[in-house]
């Protein structure tokens, strides 16, 4: 017995020394609150890719621990699971945040610590040129919201359309970009409504919008208003208006909405559009989760991945870490992820392929017709 418990004794130290020595990767995201399901991708994601790594052999050996950071997207709790980040000195780089808003005000804090973040969701246009400690794997919103003006120009025939927005930082970034390329298209524009995140009424807004009889109305903004404009709108008789928006909008809270039937949206990820190296990682995805993964966790999967190749290549070292990852500036140094090839320009910023999906019979569907 006196052996058996000092062998116990002596495996409880080597595992305690192995658990000491694990290298923390945090995801911060809406893991509870009104966009916990964008958190839900973004966790699903982030744990699969971290259990593989860990199958893997780890980076150089050591485990990896997957840090769960929920803020909500609000960037009040941003900054205070920022600060916290910053100030572990086990921390050597963070995956997130999810909203523009929360990665704005996370930034300055990451910044002053000199600790890198990569975004796998911010779009917003001005991020990247914060500052050099933020990096992302997802497109900026002049990209997209040039994308969806020639998208509705070119292939749906739109020439007449309404916007719906939310006071935020995504939200009005986009507009402008798709506004800007809009007009340049000859795209009119009837009208903008503004309405804020606990907005609940929208009819006063959408009755005027009816007047004007639009082709459309894009809503550059998130599920949970989104659902509710649609519904409302189609309750005042806009039978025949179509919907779209951006990659806000790419969530399955609006395939529970029958009056979302036709609603497209940009997004940066497509299980039949994606290439090979994807096909694994949907099939784990599914075994794992039930379901096929959605852009949120493609990014994230490849976003904790680049931290891993940093971490790897640079080792345990913020700032090693932060002059390695400007080094993936090509399509021939790019981290070849499960959502394309990502590499930076100089701002940390990356150019990835967007593509259109819409909803048809209560499921997301990619639209037969992607702009080239």
């Amino acid at each position: 017995m006196k052996k058996v418990s000092l062998l116990l004794f002596a495996f409880s130290l080597l595992a305690g020394v192995a658990w000491a020595d694990t290298i923390k990767i945090p995801i911060a995201g809406p893991f509870t609150g009104p966009l916990a399901s964008f958190g839900e991708g973004m966790k699903n994601g982030g744990l699969l890719k971290g259990e593989q790594i860990n199958a893997a052999g780890g980076i150089n050996g050591h485990r990896v621990k997957i840090i769960l950071e929920d803020e909500l997207c609000d960037p009040k709790e941003a900054a205070t699971v920022a600060t916290k980040l910053a100030n572990d000195p086990g921390i050597f780089a963070v995956v997130g945040h999810l909203c523009s808003s929360s990665t704005l005000a996370a930034l300055p804090i990451y910044r002053g610590a000199k600790l890198p973040a990569i975004s796998p969701a911010s779009t917003n246009v001005s991020i990247g040129k914060m500052s050099p400690y933020y990096f992302r794997n997802v497109y900026r919103d002049d990209f997209q919201g040039l994308f969806l003006a020639k998208y509705i120009n070119s292939v749906m025939g739109f020439k007449r359309i309404a916007i719906f927005y939310e006071v935020n930082d995504y939200s009005m970034g986009l507009m402008l970009a798709f506004m800007k390329e809009a007009k340049k298209l000859g795209i009119k524009i009837l009208g903008t409504e503004a309405y804020t995140a606990d907005t609940t009424d929208f009819k006063p807004q959408l009755t005027k919008f009816k007047m004007m009889k639009p082709d459309a109305i894009f809503i550059p903004g998130y599920a949970p208003q989104g659902t509710l404009i649609i519904s409302q709108a189609r309750s005042l008789g806009m039978k025949n208006v179509a919907f779209f928006g951006a990659d806000g909008l790419d969530d399955d809270l609006m395939l529970k909405n029958p009056d979302a039937d036709g609603l497209f949206v940009t997004t940066p990820f497509l299980p039949d559009k994606a290439g090979p190296r994807a096909a694994g990682f949907i099939k784990a995805y599914r075994k794992k989760y039930g379901k096929d993964p959605n852009w949120f966790a493609a990014n994230t999967y490849d976003a904790v991945g680049i931290v891993a190749q940093a971490i790897r290549v640079a080792g345990r070292d913020r700032e090693k870490i932060r002059e390695y990852l400007p080094s993936m500036n090509s399509r021939e140094k790019a981290y070849d992820g499960v959502a394309g090839k990502t590499y930076f320009d100089k701002n940390g910023d990356c150019l990835k392929d967007a593509f259109v999906k819409k909803i048809r019979d209560g499921k997301w569907v990619s639209a037969e017709k992607q702009l080239q």
